[in-house]
């Protein structure tokens, strides 16, 4: 029984390893086997504190790639914008990188722009994406939301996860004031994907987001009809792309519904065609 659960505690650790992208030595795990799905974390955050609970699942019949980008966790920072079309950019050469010809994408806040720009600047790299509490315009988010952005600062996260799995894990834990402000000057800034753009992606996309969540349900809704929704399925065919509102459901505690999102994910990625 000893030597069982010792076996499979070795299983259960994952691969690690540095991948030298556009500059970066982007660090990444890799658990559990399958079809490989990729996942992006959020802005400031990491693997542990983005994608606790989620893995675990997720890996139980999935190859689970699971990143830190650009100056987050693992990943030491260089001089260049953290903008999400380099993000998306590294993504697609990661998966170049470990010999992955296409995968599906998981992102959350931040990470799910990156998901779908890297649809949009690589379509041949991505099969689906999941899109967590996005937008792929500035003026997505509610009315004041976008506009608080660049007040942050280091201080606004003191005490917090994020401040400490930055100062555990960073190769520079002592420039997270620095960090803060690097990541802010991108995203301070007026973005737009370009509707025609996310329209014109092949992959279907699976947008999720909470009641609660700071996106405005007109912009949720558009991301959606471009990706074929808004039909009536019963009188025709529908779209492969998806969408779900969840009740009660804030940008962040939306994170905490892993139990509630994970299977409606598997559904989706495993939906044939």
């Amino acid at each position: 029984m000893t030597l069982a659960t010792t076996n499979a505690s070795a299983q259960q650790k994952p691969t690690t390893g540095y991948a030298p992208v556009n500059g970066i030595r982007m660090y990444y795990e890799v658990h559990g086997s399958g079809e490989p799905v990729v996942l992006l974390h959020g802005a400031f955050m990491t693997i542990t504190n983005n994608w606790d609970g989620w893995i675990s699942e997720l890996s139980k019949t999935r190859k689970v790639i699971a990143v830190e980008m650009q100056g987050h966790g693992r990943t030491a920072d260089i001089s260049r914008d953290i903008t999400d079309e380099n993000l998306a950019d590294d993504v697609a050469a990661l998966l170049t990188h470990l010999k992955i010809p296409r995968a599906d994408l998981m992102g959350y806040s931040m990470g799910g722009g990156v998901a779908m720009q890297t649809a949009i600047r690589h379509p041949d790299k991505v099969r689906k994406a999941v899109i967590l509490s996005s937008t792929f315009r500035s003026d997505g988010m509610v009315a004041g939301a976008y506009e608080s952005i660049p007040k942050l600062t280091a201080d606004d996260f003191k005490g917090s996860p994020i401040e400490t799995e930055y100062k555990k894990l960073s190769p520079t834990p002592d420039d997270f004031p620095k960090f803060i402000r690097h990541v802010l000057a991108a995203a301070s800034k007026g973005y737009d994907y370009g509707a025609d753009k996310l329209k014109a992606t092949p992959a279907p996309m699976f947008f999720i987001h909470g009641d609660a969540d700071g996106v405005r349900l007109a912009h949720v809704a558009e991301m959606f009809r471009l990706k074929g929704g808004e039909t009536h399925g019963d009188m025709g065919p529908r779209t492969a792309s998806r969408l779900a509102i969840l009740p009660d459901t804030t940008h962040v505690t939306l994170m905490q519904r892993e139990r509630i999102i994970v299977p409606m994910v598997n559904d989706f990625l495993n939906a044939k065609p």
